[in-house]
């Protein structure tokens, strides 16, 4: 082992301190009041760190490399990134003695003269610990356990990572021996951590976890400063006040000195992962030195002897494998091995090993001498008697017992020395000298022999079996063979290189098939193939196997075959397969083959000699060529230089595609925005990886800039941007299906149905707008919510009215599915008032209008009862308010109906409880409630068999849509020829007519004062033209409507007539109000008739129309 000084730099201040970054680029020392950071290459200093107010003790570097930290005598310790920036700082009472990381979990020892402290990045405090001394050195176990402390009174307390003391170790010496240094093992080998202890008794320890001491103790003779491992704990660091660094095993046992020093050594530490070693000193010296382990070994025949761990020999068998390893536990210098011997020399003494037994196969040995002497010498060669010592130009014959035989005197420095057999005690040796001297010596003979002298040094040598030649490697790597007896130079290695010089291959060749290593015969192959001497390049390529070039040698010979003549071709691909590109492409292109020499840059990926050798060559080369440096740069993940390379080759769609994948949408925005509009396959792309990103904007921009219209409506619909799509359906109605259609889906989807149906109608879909309303309808009587079928029913039979005005073919059906829902819609209406009144505990309705309704739905339901309409509920609501307002007689046979249906149980006993109060009351019905026609002015009975038409004059009622009583309107009809415009005009002249005129007349006497009413008629003497029609003869079988003419519309009046101006196919009703200082309101939307007072009232009620849920504010129907 020796140590050779890399570089070395000095400060003024001590060197106390000093860490190593665990890549082992940076090296961090303390000096003064400042922090120095070297460059380790070369000695550098980068950069020095001021943060401490005083002296720095101590330094340590986190394992992960992310931090470090420092000590000071100012009480603070400073927290410290990789990029040399101060972070943290704490304090401590004392001044800082030592820190150090743990290695797992990087949480920071810093150690005082009166505690300790814990610090972790995970917590904002530092949890502190008293100490009963001063605390010198500190050290964490490998697995980041255990700390362990050591104090100046001679004590070593090992700690978990929460501070509690584990174990308790104290030196026989106390407080006389303090221990200044500890370390533990770093060898993730050992099973059991071991800490080495090196404490001012002058003494170095080991200890196991359990406070065991292991190992023997060793006396250092100085005073330790420093101790510290390799990063293997194969080997020790130690320096104090002896003023050098010594090397120990980690058994403890001394190898050497590593560097000489002019100071106290305060510090010394391994360069991580390596043999480099930095030493600082108290002059503020700082030294880096590398340390070169020699190879020691021996050989003999199958046998092989080296030294392992600097103490210890390996002996192999070479054939077996058998391998036997001889702890010496000293420094061994030197190794030799010959037959059954052994030697081992080592700092004081030379011990001799002999095998058990005489078996070839035998590896067992054992000490048959001790030679207790220090030998000094440069090679060691051992006989079977005798060891051979050479010292410089000297050798010395020893026996085993250490006596001198015999010394020989060379004329220059011996560089090797070889046994070559012999009787035992009479062996022959080989003797190389520095001045190319070769020698025969016997043990026995004082006289040394000269076989031959070279003009070379030697360096190696062996003789033939047979004794008649012999091998010398010389100085100069060359292989010389001599015959011993003639002293001729038979052949060396050296001349085939000369006849390759000259480029005469077949006689290198025959050279090489004397005998040459491998690496000349790839240098004849590879200087033959150049001269295009295939045949002798074959044969050198086969001797080292080497197939890749004879797959080269065979295309060549295959295409010399075919008639291909150019030298110039051939031997560009011999140098493009040998590497030499730049000189393979000259060629290409002096033959003519310039694709040749880019097909070879872009298949190495050597894109920029490729754009070299273009030069301003063909755009559409250049386009290729990074085109395919961009698909390169893909295949290796580099796809952001990918995309730019496209784009700059304008391979716009590979680019986009590449963004699109790894999400890149700034890059695609770029990319969509930079390209012409004419250019859709890119953008449409750019478009479907927007949406597919989520970014429906930069989706509608690229659209837009397409003009793709289609695909931007498509895209508002996707992504629900409805208010969107309807500005742009508004712009452009021929889209108006492939907005309004997805949109009405989606309001089903989501159960909007009512706003579903109006988009499917007003899209256009009157089929699907029929089904969602057929749909709704049927919910709402399944779920008793009878007023929205009422209103799901009149929008159907609106719905079917406008497929009548469409479809012509559809028209009679359509129109008596219109008349069909009506009904319905007019039923489900009423009966929603005596489903509520049944079901709730409170009326929301007079029972007038209770009554009305039961009876118009009694009347209405001669046929089939619809779904959700109850016989049972409504004769039950007519049975209770007929008896309420004194129709006993109709409630009696209200009743008696009921005692003929399924009544529920909750029914029950009220039905059976009116049943027999009714007994006790009048068999009539009160004359208030009687229906009047107001066309014929008959009574109707309240319960009329025919059902909602007078008895009499067979003229349909008309009831108020919220009361259900008859309203004073008669239904008349237009003649022949008689136009709904012209009617209207002509109602609109409302023509002058005299009428009667009732005057008071005021009659005075002398004992009274009097009113006299006196009528006068019209001229003519003629009634109201309308009221003249409504006479009837009572007994007629058939309903005769009443058919007014010209003249007779001329004489109404506007206020008077109430129109239904139904659309076509169906023909406006016009009804007349035959009480005219009762206004009724008509729904606009709806037709249905209210009394103006209940109208208004409910209008403000539900701010709509109650029938058909019109808003107030809305314009027609």
């Amino acid at each position: 082992m020796r140590a050779v000084l890399t570089w070395r730099d000095k400060v003024e201040q001590c060197i106390y301190d000093l860490a190593f970054k665990p890549d082992g680029t940076q090296l961090i020392l303390a000096a003064g009041n400042r922090l120095l950071v070297y460059d380790t290459s070369d000695g550098t200093l980068l950069q020095p760190l001021k943060g401490h107010k005083d002296t720095v003790y101590c330094v340590a570097y986190a394992k992960d490399g992310k931090r470090f930290a420092s000590g000071s005598a100012d009480k603070s310790v400073i927290i410290w990134t990789s990029k040399l920036e101060g972070i943290l700082k704490y304090t401590h009472n004392d001044s800082i003695q030592c820190v150090s990381y743990n290695p797992v979990t990087h949480q920071l020892a810093s150690c005082s003269s009166s505690d300790f402290g814990l610090w972790s990045p995970e917590q904002k405090s530092v949890t502190k610990y008293k100490s009963s001394s001063k605390i010198t050195c500190c050290s964490w176990t490998n697995d980041g356990q255990y700390l362990a402390l050591g104090m100046f009174n001679g004590v070593i307390s090992i700690r978990n990572k929460n501070g509690e003391e584990k174990v308790k170790i104290e030196r026989p010496g106390g407080s006389l021996s303090p221990i200044w240094s500890i370390c533990w093992n770093p060898s993730r080998e050992d099973h059991n951590d071991i800490l080495a202890v090196a404490d001012w008794g002058q003494k170095l320890s080991f200890y196991q976890l359990s406070g065991k001491q292991i190992m023997r103790e060793r006396s250092l003779n100085f005073d330790p400063c420093c101790v510290s491992y390799f990063t293997k704990g194969e080997y020790i660091l130690l320096g104090g006040s002896d003023k050098q660094v010594s090397l120990f095993t980690k058994d403890g046992v001394r190898l050497g000195t590593v560097g000489e020093q002019n100071s106290w050594v305060w510090t010394c530490r391994v360069k991580p992962d390596s043999n480099y070693v930095v030493v600082g000193c108290q002059d503020g010296t700082i030294s880096f030195y590398q340390l070169i382990f020699s190879t020691v070994h021996g050989l003999y025949k199958d046998r092989y002897a080296y030294r392992d761990s600097m103490t210890d020999v390996i002996v192999q068998h070479l054939i077996t494998e058998q391998k036997v390893r001889i702890k010496c536990k000293e420094l061994v210098k030197k190794i030799a091995i010959y037959k059954n011997r052994l030697a081992i020399q080592l700092p004081e003494k030379i011990l001799i090993y002999e095998l058990y037994s005489s078996d070839s196969s035998d590896m067992h040995y054992r000490v048959k001498e001790k030679m207790v002497k220090k030998f000094e010498c440069n090679l060691l060669v051992v006989c079977s008697n005798h060891i051979i010592l050479c010292q410089e130009k000297r050798l010395q014959c020893l026996s085993f017992s250490g006596v001198k035989e015999r010394e020989w005197q060379m004329e220059s420095l011996i560089r090797y020395i070889k046994v070559i057999g012999g009787p035992p005690g009479r062996e022959g040796l080989l003797v190389g000298l520095k001045n190319g001297q070769i020698l025969k010596i016997f043990v026995d003979n004082l006289f040394a022999i000269v076989l031959l002298k070279q003009a070379t040094a030697v360096r190696c040598l062996d003789m033939s079996a047979s004794r008649n030649k012999l091998a010398v490697v010389d100085e100069n790597d060359t292989c010389l063979v001599y015959d011993v007896h003639t002293k001729e130079l038979l052949f060396q290695s050296a001349p085939m290189y000369q006849y390759l010089d000259r480029k005469m291959f077949k006689e290198a060749y025959q050279i090489a098939c004397l005998g040459v290593t491998d690496t000349d015969w790839r240098e004849l192959a590879m200087e033959a193939l150049e001269g295009l001497e295939f045949e002798t390049a074959k044969k050198a390529f086969t001797r080292v196997q080497d197939l890749r070039y004879l797959e080269l040698i065979s295309s060549i010979e295959e295409r010399k075959k075919r008639g291909e003549t150019n030298n110039d071709l051939f031997l560009a691909d011999v140098f493009s397969y040998q590497g030499k590109f730049h000189e393979a492409a000259k060629l290409y292109k002096k033959s003519g083959h310039e694709n040749l020499a880019l097909d070879m840059y872009t298949d190495l990926r050597m894109f920029e000699y490729a754009k070299d050798f273009l030069g301003s060559g063909d755009p559409k080369e250049t386009k290729m060529l990074i085109t395919k440096q961009a698909d390169w740069a893909r295949n290796i993940n580099e796809p952001k230089a990918a995309v730019e390379m496209y784009i700059s080759a304008g391979e716009h769609v590979k680019a986009i595609e590449l963004s699109g994948d790894h999400g890149w949408v700034d890059m695609l925005i770029d990319i969509a925005r930079k390209l012409d509009k004419a250019e859709r396959e890119p953008l449409l792309l750019c478009a479907h990886y927007f949406k597919k990103l989520d970014n429906p904007g930069y989706a509608a921009e690229t659209y837009l800039k397409m003009g793709d219209l289609k695909s931007l409506v498509q895209l508002h619909v996707e992504t629900q941007c409805w208010d969107e799509a309807f500005a742009l359906g508004e712009k452009h109605p021929e889209f108006k299906d492939d907005i309004y259609v997805p949109y009405a889906q989606w309001l089903a989807e989501n159960d909007r149905f009512e706003e579903a149906q109006k988009a499917f109608h007003k899209a256009g879909r009157q089929g699907e707008a029929v089904r969602v309303l057929e749909q709704l309808t049927h919910n709402a009587v399944v779920e008793s919510r009878f007023n929205d079928a009422a209103y799901y029913y009149w929008m159907l039979s609106m719905q079917c009215l406008e497929i009548a005005q469409a479809d012509p073919a559809q028209q009679d059906l359509m129109v008596g599915k219109f008349h069909h829902f009506q009904h319905l819609a007019e039923l489900y209406h009423g009966y929603h008032a005596i489903q509520r009144y049944t079901e709730e505990p409170f009326s929301f309705h007079l029972p007038e209008t209770l009554f009305n309704i039961s009876r118009f739905l009694l009347h209405s339901l001669t046929k089939d009862t619809p779904l959700g309409i109850s016989k049972v509920n409504t004769l039950f609501t007519l049975a209770k308010q007929s008896k309420a307002l004194g129709a006993y007689k109709l409630a009696r046979h209200a009743y008696d109906k009921l005692q003929g249906l399924k009544i529920p149980a909750r029914f029950q006993k009220s039905i059976e409880l009116g049943s027999l109060t009714i007994r006790s009351k009048p068999f009539h019905d009160s004359e208030e409630l009687v229906p009047l026609c107001y066309r014929c002015s008959t009574n109707n009975p309240l319960l009329n068999n025919l059902g909602t038409v007078c008895i009499n004059c067979r003229q349909p009622f008309v009831f108020s849509a919220s009361s259900y009583e008859v309203l004073h309107l008669v239904e008349f009809y237009l003649e022949e020829g008689i136009t709904d415009e012209e009617a209207v005009s002509l109602i609109d002249l409302e023509a002058p007519r005299h009428k009667r005129e009732n005057k008071w007349q005021e009659v005075t006497s002398s004992n009274a004062q009097m009113l006299r009413l006196e009528e006068t008629q019209d001229s003519t003497g003629d009634d109201d033209p309308f009221t003249a029609k409504l006479s009837f003869e009572q007994g007629g079988s058939e309903f005769v409507p009443i058919v007014v003419s010209r003249s007779v519309l001329r004489s109404m009046s506007r206020r008077d007539v109430l129109i239904k101006r139904w659309p076509p196919p169906l023909r406006w009703q016009y009804f007349r109000s035959l009480l005219p200082d009762a206004p009724i309101t008509m729904c606009p939307s709806c037709f249905q008739m209210f009394h103006s007072e209940d109208y208004e009232l409910l209008v403000l009620q539900h701010t709509c129309c109650p029938y058909c849920r019109r808003r107030i504010d809305d314009s027609g129907p």
